[in-house]
């Protein structure tokens, strides 16, 4: 078993072993608050462990700790409001069609996204149980959350009523309402997408909604987490073609790949403005962004910044603020 290290060894040990200078009481404070295996090891490498950071002073280390907080702060209360209104988008169309706020009727009726594919092919048997998936993990938030002694659940339990899919909505993940969503009926995929203002052009599969919410929910988890996402590493599936025709399309930028954290402010805005949020709050977060990386440019080599955010940067920057103009 390896001895756990004391903070001044640590220390000794960044500047012997990795070239890293770091002394003095500031330092070591520092290095207590972000700390060696979360705040060192997370921010060594850009997205894989083989891409280590080459840096020489332990600032450097904190200034990307500083920019990912910073950045994290930003994209978090956005996520929330983005997060808030698609579900409500999505619950005024799945009423709209399924005349109840009942789950079992909604399920039984609505969620047939797998009879879309043949009988007993891969695709069905893949969607059919992502669909048997999804009830159940329904019905285990619905308990786990009773048992946590939610108010919105047991309201409904303690008065021997069904659980009305609005309130499934209040405490069900990111994650289990873009299973929902995928497991609509393309009707009432079409229908959400079109009330969300999406490029029909190129949402054919009405599959749009659910890459967003994927998308945002790989993000969400990330800063809920506390985890690193300067580097887009918490990515857990590719974008889809579609969507990234859309955003450029619609934006006018091109070069969206979501291997560089502007790539998720184009999308935040995209959707931000689809939802009808004023230019001027739109560009009081492309602002705060600029100040955020132009401050931390100052901060590190320009050969690390530049592996970090892409040299395309500034033009991606300042085509998003044409498109909120527009």
């Amino acid at each position: 078993m390896s001895k756990v290290k004391s903070i001044d060894s640590l220390m000794k040990y960044l500047r012997d072993k990795h070239g890293i200078h770091i002394s003095g009481s500031t330092h070591k404070r520092k290095l207590r608050n972000i700390g060696y295996y979360h705040g060192y090891k997370g921010y060594r490498f850009i997205k894989k462990p083989s891409k280590k950071i080459n840096y020489t002073d332990f600032n450097q280390i904190l200034s990307v700790n500083e920019c990912d907080m910073e950045l994290k702060a930003l994209f978090y209360p956005q996520i929330m409001f983005i997060e808030t209104a698609i579900k409500n988008y999505v619950l005024e169309i799945v009423l709209k069609h399924g005349k109840t706020d009942r789950f079992d009727t909604i399920f039984d009726t609505l969620l047939t996204n797998y009879k879309r594919h043949k009988v007993g092919s891969k695709d069905y048997k893949k969607a059919l149980n992502q669909r048997l998936r999804l009830k159940n993990k329904f019905y285990e938030t619905l308990a786990r959350n009773y048992n946590s002694d939610k108010p919105v659940v047991q309201h409904f339990y303690h008065q021997d009523r069904h659980v009305p899919i609005w309130a499934i909505f209040e405490v069900i993940s990111l994650g289990e309402f873009g299973n929902f969503v995928s497991c609509l009926d393309i009707r009432i995929k079409r229908d959400i997408s079109k009330s969300l203002n999406l490029n029909q052009a190129f949402d054919g599969d009405a599959k749009m909604t659910e890459n967003i919410i994927f998308l945002i929910k790989d993000l969400r988890n990330s800063i809920a987490h506390n985890d690193v996402i300067f580097d887009t590493r918490f990515q857990t599936g590719k974008p889809k073609k579609s969507l990234i025709n859309a955003l450029k399309s619609d934006t006018g930028i091109q070069n969206i790949t979501f291997n560089t954290i502007v790539d998720y402010l184009i999308l935040l805005i995209f959707i931000q403005k689809k939802l009808y949020i004023s230019k001027t709050e739109l560009n009081k977060i492309v602002n705060k962004f600029e100040t955020v990386i132009n401050h931390f440019r100052t901060q590190i080599p320009i050969s690390v910044y530049h592996q970090i955010f892409h040299t395309d940067t500034r033009n991606k920057i300042n085509s998003l603020k044409t498109f909120i103009k527009s």
